[in-house]
């Protein structure tokens, strides 16, 4: 059997809201003859709290507009030189449940890494990847009718001070770091083609499990 389509989208710099509402529209409307598709989106700067998010994490958003959101998760950063990824995925159809996409999508991040001689790890029970006591990457999906959509955020070369202002993902005093911190000379759009790789890697693995 071969694998399920895969659709992927670069989607450029925008707006939080208008992509949300299509990520929304595009599950509610999907069919089982529908191709999974991935968008890759870098935003304008957004706040968003997740469905367990609590406002008191939110400490000093300034100009920056904060969303509540139908994620899960608590709340964190969305900026320019990030790249997110959101994955659009019949899990039903690929055989994925909402931990096994979890671990994929965190699979890819340490694969894209390693790519860089960056060791990155998971922690028990705080979804996302981190190295040394910093995080790089978070987490946040909703899974409707089998559909996942929202996705991940990986951190690539951003200003990492509106970190500051938030206990990111519900943690007070999180470190948060980037890929250019830790790799020199860092090209973002190479960054951004390792990670679309491992992400097609690893959902092609999923397959075959």
């Amino acid at each position: 059997m071969s694998p399920p389509a895969l659709v992927e989208r670069d989607l450029g710099r925008r707006s939080y809201r208008p992509v949300w509402e299509a990520m929304r529209r595009f599950t509610e409307e999907r069919t089982a003859e529908t191709p999974d598709e991935i968008w890759y989106v870098e935003h304008d700067p957004v706040y968003t709290l997740g469905l367990n998010g609590r406002r008191e994490h939110v400490l000093d958003p300034g100009t920056i507009e904060v969303v509540a959101v139908d994620r899960g998760g608590q709340v964190t950063y969305h900026g320019p030189g990030q790249i997110v990824a959101y994955t659009l995925l019949d899990l039903r159809r690929r055989g994925l449940g909402p931990q096994g996409l979890v671990a994929l999508l965190e699979e890819a991040v340490l694969k894209t890494l390693a790519s860089y001689g960056v060791a990155g790890h998971r922690r028990r029970g705080a979804p996302g990847v981190y190295v040394g006591e910093a995080k790089i990457a978070s987490l946040g999906l909703r899974i409707r009718r089998g559909a996942s959509y929202h996705g991940l955020a990986f951190n690539v070369a951003m200003d990492l001070e509106p970190f500051t202002r938030i206990d990111p993902c519900g943690y007070r005093g999180l470190a948060m770091t980037d890929l250019a911190r830790l790799v020199a000379d860092l090209d973002p759009t190479e960054a951004h083609a390792r990670l679309a790789a491992a992400l097609r890697e690893e959902l092609a693995v999923g397959d075959r499990r």
